[in-house]
C-alpha cells in the first residue's frame, strides 16, 4: 500500500475524495481570476506599514495582544464612516475572513448540525462547513420575478423553514454573481429561522453601487445576525490576511472559545492598523475599479454576451458555448479569468484600465466563435463557484 492510499484510508470519511480549494496561480500578463485589487499598496502606506512593523519587531519575543484591542477599535471607527455605529466589543477579526467564518462554524456548527447556503455562492462556505464536521445543505436560488441568479425571498424562507439549519449564509454582493441583496430578504430569512445564526458575507461591500444597503444597519436587536467583511479587496490587502465581522458582543465573546491563542500576529495587527490609518488613500482606487466593472458590463453586452449587473469588483458573464474552452482560449492570450463551474459562464475581475482593455480585446476576438444563443444556468458536477 503506497503512502497516498494509506493517508486516504486514515482521513476522515467525509473528506475522502474531496478536492482542495485551488484557484490557479499562474504567471500571466493579465491575472483577473481571484478578485484581487490590481492596484499596488500606495507608497505612503508602504512606508507607514514598514515603520509600524519595524517598531513592533523588537517586541516579537512577546506574544501579540490576544484581544487585538487597538485593531478592533480601528475597525469599529472605519465602519462608523459608513454611518453605522458599531462598538469595538462588537468586532472580531482573523487571518482573512475565511478564518472568521471558520470561527463561526467551530462555535455554532459541528457534528449533528447543518449550514445552508444558496448556490451559486462563495465556494469556501461549503468547504469550511465540511472541515468543521458540519453538514452542508445546498440551497437554490429562486427566479420568481427576477434574474436567474436572484435570491427569491419566498423561496429562501421556504428552504430555511424546511431544513431548519443552524447556520445560514447570505452573500451580498454575492460571489460569483455580483448581485446584492435588499435588506428585506435578510430580515425575512432571519425571522424565518428563530434558532439560526444568519451570516451575511459582505466581502465586496465597498464596491456596491450607490443606494445598496448594508446588513450592518440591521445588527441592533438581532443577536443572531453576523456581518463579515475583509480588507483583502477594497483595501488592496489580500496578502495582509485580515478579515473581520460585526455582531452582538455576546456572540463575539463566544468566538473566544474556539480561536487559537494569540491567533493574530503582532505583524498582522501592525499592518492592518497602518492601512486603516490611511483608509482614504487605500480606498481611492475603488471608484476606478467600479468604472472598469461597469465598462466590462457595457462592452460584453455589446459583444452579444450576457454579463450580470454587478455590485462587486468582478463581472460574471454568460452567452458562451463552452465556458472552459473560452477560459483556455483566453489563457492562451495571456488573460487568466475564473471558470466558476457554471455552464456557459465565466467570471472576470475588474482590474486596471489596461488589464480591462487586454481582456476585452481578447474576448472581442473570441466572441463570434465562442458565444451561444442561449445561456441556461447549470452547475457542472466537476467544479463549484
Amino acid at each position: 500500500m503506497d503512502s497516498r492510499t494509506t493517508i486516504e484510508a486514515m482521513l476522515r470519511a467525509d473528506l475522502r475524495g474531496r478536492t482542495a480549494y485551488g484557484a490557479p496561480q499562474l504567471d500571466v500578463p493579465v491575472a483577473l481570476n481571484t478578485n484581487e485589487n490590481s492596484y499596488p499598496v500606495p507608497a505612503v502606506v508602504v512606508e507607514a506599514i514598514t515603520r509600524a512593523v519595524a517598531a513592533a519587531a523588537s517586541g516579537l519575543n512577546r506574544y501579540p495582544d490576544r484581544e487585538f484591542t487597538a485593531l478592533r477599535e480601528a475597525l469599529a471607527a472605519y465602519l462608523l464612516r459608513s454611518g453605522t455605529v458599531v462598538s469595538a466589543e462588537q468586532v472580531w477579526a482573523g487571518n482573512g475572513s475565511n478564518e472568521v467564518l471558520l470561527h463561526l462554524l467551530q462555535a455554532f456548527g459541528g457534528s449533528g448540525r447543518t449550514a445552508l447556503g444558496f448556490t451559486p455562492a462563495y465556494s469556501m462556505h461549503p468547504i469550511i462547513t465540511t472541515t468543521t464536521g458540519t453538514t452542508w445543505v445546498d440551497g437554490l436560488r429562486g427566479v420568481a420575478g427576477g434574474g436567474a441568479f436572484d435570491l427569491d425571498v419566498a423561496s429562501a424562507v421556504e428552504q430555511v423553514r424546511e431544513h431548519r439549519p443552524d447556520v445560514v449564509f447570505l452573500c451580498s454582493p454575492n460571489n460569483p454573481t455580483g448581485t446584492a441583496l435588499d435588506l428585506d430578504t435578510v430580515v425575512a430569512v432571519h425571522d424565518a429561522a428563530p434558532n439560526t445564526l444568519v451570516v451575511v458575507d459582505e466581502a465586496y461591500a465597498e464596491f456596491a453601487r450607490p443606494g445598496t444597503p448594508s446588513a450592518l444597519t440591521l445588527l441592533q436587536g438581532r443577536p443572531r445576525l453576523v456581518v463579515t467583511r475583509t480588507m483583502s479587496k477594497a483595501f488592496a490587502l489580500a496578502g495582509g490576511r485580515l478579515g473581520y465581522l460585526a455582531a452582538d458582543p455576546a456572540l463575539v465573546d463566544a468566538l473566544r472559545l474556539v480561536r487559537m491563542p494569540y491567533h493574530l500576529a503582532t505583524q498582522t495587527q501592525a499592518v492592518a492598523l497602518a492601512a486603516l490609518d490611511h483608509a482614504d488613500l487605500m480606498l481611492e482606487t475603488v471608484g476606478a475599479i467600479k468604472a472598469e466593472r461597469d465598462r466590462l458590463v457595457a462592452e460584453l453586452t455589446a459583444m452579444g454576451l450576457d454579463p450580470v449587473p454587478s455590485d462587486a469588483n468582478f463581472v460574471l458573464f454568460g452567452g458562451l458555448e463552452d465556458s472552459h474552452t473560452t477560459w483556455s482560449a483566453l489563457l492562451e492570450r495571456g488573460v487568466l479569468v475564473r471558470d466558476v463551474g457554471i455552464a456557459h459562464y465565466l467570471r472576470v475581475t475588474a482590474g486596471t484600465p489596461q488589464e480591462t482593455t487586454a481582456f476585452l480585446q481578447a474576448m472581442s476576438d473570441l466572441a463570434p466563435q465562442h458565444r451561444t444563443a442561449s445561456t441556461p444556468m447549470t452547475l457542472s458536477t466537476g467544479a463549484r463557484p
